[in-house]
């Protein structure tokens, strides 16, 4: 559940930003590996692997790039706008937040997902 309050709104904002500057360093370096196992890969098939891989890399790494931006504007945003008379802030900025927690989840997924399917294809070849 997304908290109510500006300041835990931040605190989840800047949470979130860490952990995708993190999963961009790893998918950096799951990269790097890659390239230096394909150039030992000669099996058509592998290699087409590797290319799936190359792509989804690329793929997730501006997805990771979007959400980490996404989420810099509305935390900033968030910050200037006024609470409601109960102290929370407007329905608008707390819908924005829960559906930035959404694409989090899911994306987090997928990373993990592909990941763990680079994984399985990497120790085959190590």
């Amino acid at each position: 559940m997304v908290t109510t309050e500006i300041s835990q709104f931040s605190k989840e904002c800047n949470t979130w930003r860490e952990a995708l500057r993190s999963q961009r360093e790893e998918f950096t370096r799951m990269k790097k590996e890659l390239q230096e196992i394909s150039a030992h890969i000669t099996d058509k098939d592998a290699l087409i692997e590797v290319e799936h891989y190359e792509n989804q890399f690329d793929i997730q790494l501006i997805n990771i790039h979007d959400l980490k931006k996404a989420i810099k504007v509305h935390s900033g945003f968030s910050l200037y706008q006024p609470f409601t008379s109960e102290g929370s802030p407007p329905p608008d900025v707390a819908d924005d937040h829960e559906k930035l927690a959404e694409e989090y989840r899911d994306l987090r997924g997928r990373l993990g997902e592909l990941k763990g399917d680079f994984q399985h294809f990497i120790t085959s070849f190590v």
